[in-house]
């Protein structure tokens, strides 16, 4: 039994809180990168550099030499080859690179840093590596599922060390934006509407990709908390769009997760795209400065998104190049990524008085010292090994541990009669669908050096997993968007000639990620043609949906017996759904995000407020907080999901149901399995604060645990509140808790009854 919750320290951190913030060793380790000891031999650099050797420091470029997803997803631009990137590296006019091609690519550009270079400097290698590396692991977002932050560990300690084993020492993950638009396409990077989650998976995916043997260790990489802030608060859902929050909102919704980042040891993060409240977060000082610095006390390294600075002329916010730099410079974005202004403009802003020299040194300082930490300069080939390249990625112990993880991120939504798990054998299996077979769409969106020719599909997983691999048929039915020709009638006899239908529907991974916003976030029409069809001929059907989001899902899908949450899964996508559609796997997944009943919903999410007029239990009523045609609550709530066994919660024990203020209070349900088969139940504890001087929401999860049940096995689940469990963002911006009654309810997902009751803080 494992439980999940927040540490008092990270309650307190979430609510604002600065003091256990600074008391953290973490905490302490930054603080020696700004303005303290470096080694001698390296403070002693920024004293004999000159000002364009300062600003090179700062300047971040997308490598010319790259492959594969890197071309389309970050062009290298001015460098318009290879050889003239080596040339701005001998000139002292880049600090590092991103997204880069493998380790010979490394050693040429870090012999030519360390060897070629008046100062010797080593250059900064970093990348995407946001769900794996060449071993791909499930979207982030589809890993939250799993409620499991020891798995998010793992995963991210397997891709770092696959990207160092490759020469990267930097990579731009975790992303801990809070998402609740699932118009947004980036939700796919980070883990869904819910703050305590993630608060927890952040720290997880820090300390896996950064390893226990410190950032100098060959396979670490370090962290970079992005996107810093609120960029998944975009309004309608549009990528890039602009922000506009209230400060608590920021403090209670949007900042926790990247507290607990730092507090993981994250030493850098990344500006938002986004401007906030009317100042883009790339020239945000309040943001990067007054928050970040002298509240929280960061002293790690702040580098741009792409582009960022840049983009500061666009939005209206500087005149020109020169202004954009000033502005992103002076707010406290220390590394440029990729626009080339710091190289272009900082030495003039200096020269003029414009940018002061303290503050550029301040700034290559953090560079330096990342790079220290990094090992760089005691030995900078320690991540470049082609030897290594080529013996530690896709590992057999990488690629079962995809599966695993694949297996464990797959939600049940329902099982009418008990439909899943499949039998191996004696049934004759249709797989329909778009996605039902082939090398494609596998490893989902933003993954730089994995590629779906690596990944094993639906088809191939299936025919491992049954017992007489004649019995599957494979059928496309449709394409994506559009019918095919015939294909409809294909898809029928298919199904007319099997006993069961397992239907692949769903999303490309190019319709979700960067950049890929929907303004209706539904199965496309073509594919629902398909589902219509198949449906008429009365045959079961399994629906898979590959997704990228949260979906509204409508007929016929909806009608279908049994519906899984399919996501991305990378590398094992196909072996890992097989092994949950023939119970190798039981299901134990959970909703990162909810899936509303309707796009006109979003944004929702579960902890929303209840309104003056909420809609009382029961039929709609007028004049209420609710649609004309919908309730104000999702269709399958955050936390949903099913397993194959038969779940019941009863028994709830609140103590004595008083809270004192410096005490604890024990409260306990009992939770049963009656079904057939073993499962494995993730508990949920929500509270709703009653009346409070700041309205609260419905309810707000307060930790997890995941419990393993036998068949016939019941099991008493305890869960152990405190008074900071109870914090939240008062009248004046500080953290606080008021006496009164609050509601409690140790239930399976955030709208679902369980058991509740209510206890009261003294």
């Amino acid at each position: 039994m494992t439980h999940y919750r927040a540490s008092r320290r990270a309650v307190l951190m979430g609510a604002g809180a600065t003091a256990a913030w600074l008391a953290s060793p973490a905490r302490a380790a930054l603080q020696e990168l700004d303005g303290t000891p470096l080694p001698s031999a390296v403070e002693a650099l920024i004293a004999t550099m000159s000002v364009e050797e300062k600003a090179g420091q700062l300047t971040l470029m997308a490598a010319a030499w790259a492959g594969g997803a890197a071309v389309s997803l970050n062009p290298a631009g001015s460098a318009t080859s290879f050889d003239a990137q080596l040339a701005e590296v001998r000139a002292g006019r880049i600090g590092g690179v991103f997204n880069g091609n493998g380790a010979e690519m490394a050693r040429q550009m870090q012999i030519a840093a360390t060897r070629e270079t008046r100062l010797k400097v080593p250059m900064l290698f970093a990348a995407d590596i946001i769900h794996g590396f060449r071993t791909v692991f499930p979207m982030p977002l589809a890993e939250a599922g799993s409620f499991d932050p020891e798995l998010a560990r793992r995963t991210a300690r397997a891709a770092g060390a696959e990207a160092a084993a490759a020469g990267i020492d930097w990579t731009f993950a975790p992303m801990v934006d809070v998402a609740r638009d699932a118009r947004w396409g980036r939700g796919i990077e980070g883990s869904g509407e819910d703050v305590l989650l993630n608060r927890i998976m952040a720290d997880a995916r820090v300390r896996g990709f950064q390893g226990e043997n410190g950032l100098d260790a060959a396979d670490a990489v370090a962290a970079c908390a992005k996107h810093f802030a609120a960029y998944g608060a975009a309004e309608a859902g549009l990528d890039y769009n602009t922000v506009d929050v209230s400060e608590r909102t920021l403090r209670e919704i949007y900042f926790p997760p990247f507290q607990a980042a730092f507090d993981a040891g994250a030493p850098t993060t990344m500006a938002s795209f986004n401007e906030l409240s009317g100042v883009p977060a790339t020239a945000n000082r309040w943001l990067l400065t007054q928050v970040l610095r002298d509240e929280w006390h960061f002293r790690g390294l702040v580098v741009s998104d792409y582009t960022g600075d840049m983009e500061l002329i666009a939005h209206g916010f500087a005149a020109d190049a020169r202004e954009a730099t000033r502005l992103a410079f002076m707010a406290g974005v220390d590394m440029s990524m990729h626009s080339g202004f710091y190289i272009e403009h900082l030495p003039g802003l200096v020269a003029a008085g414009e940018v002061p020299m303290a503050r550029l040194d301040q700034a290559v300082r953090r560079v330096l010292a990342l790079k220290v930490q990094l090992g760089l300069f005691d030995d900078p080939f320690r991540r470049i090994d082609p030897d290594r390249e080529r013996t530690r990625v896709r590992t057999p112990g990488n690629l079962a541990l995809a599966r695993e993880a694949g297996s464990r991120s797959i939600v049940l939504l329902k099982n009418d009669g008990n439909l899943l798990p499949l039998p191996r054998s004696g049934r004759r299996i249709a797989l329909i669908g778009p996605f039902a077979a082939g090398q494609h769409d596998l490893i989902g969106p933003w993954n730089v050096y994995g590629t779906d020719a690596e990944a094993v599909d639906l088809a191939t997983g299936v025919r491992a997993a049954v017992a007489d691999a004649a019995q599957v048929t494979v059928t496309e039915g449709s394409g994506i968007d559009a019918a095919l020709d015939g294909g409809i009638d294909q898809a029928v006899a298919a199904a007319q000639d099997a006993d069961v239908v397992v239907l692949a529907i769903g999303e490309t991974q190019r319709m979700s990620g960067e950049a890929q916003s929907r303004t209706e976030i539904v199965v496309p029409a073509a594919q629902m043609a398909l589902a219509s069809a198949v449906a008429a001929t009365g045959k079961p059907v399994v629906v898979l949906l590959r997704t990228g989001r949260a979906l509204a899902l409508e007929q016929p899908v909806l009608d279908a017996p049994a519906i899984l949450v399919t996501w991305f899964l990378g590398s094992q996508d196909g072996p890992a759904i097989a092994d949950v559609l023939f119970g190798q796997v039981a299901p134990s997944a959970r909703l990162p995000v909810s899936f509303p009943f309707a796009t006109g919903q979003v944004p929702y999410h579960y902890a929303h407020k209840n309104t003056g007029r909420p809609n009382p239990p029961g039929d709609l009523q007028k004049y209420k907080a609710r649609y004309r045609d919908w309730p104000n609550a999702a269709r399958f709530p955050f936390g949903h999901g099913l397993t194959y066994g038969a779940i019941a919660y009863s028994g709830l024990d609140l103590g004595n149901g008083r809270l004192a203020p410096d005490g604890e209070l024990t409260v306990s349900a009992t939770v049963a399995n009656s079904g057939r088969h073993a499962a494995e139940e993730v508990v949920q504890l929500y509270i709703r604060d009653l009346s409070a001087s700041i309205t609260r929401p419905v309810r707000e999860l307060k930790a997890f645990r995941r419990v393993a049940l036998a068949p016939g096995e019941s099991k008493a689940v305890s869960f152990t509140l405190r008074r900071a469990d109870l914090l939240f963002v008062g009248t004046e911006l500080k953290p606080t808790v008021e006496p009164g009654r609050f509601q409690l309810w140790i239930a399976p997902s955030a709208e679902a009854d369980g058991v509740s009751g209510e206890f009261t803080l003294v």
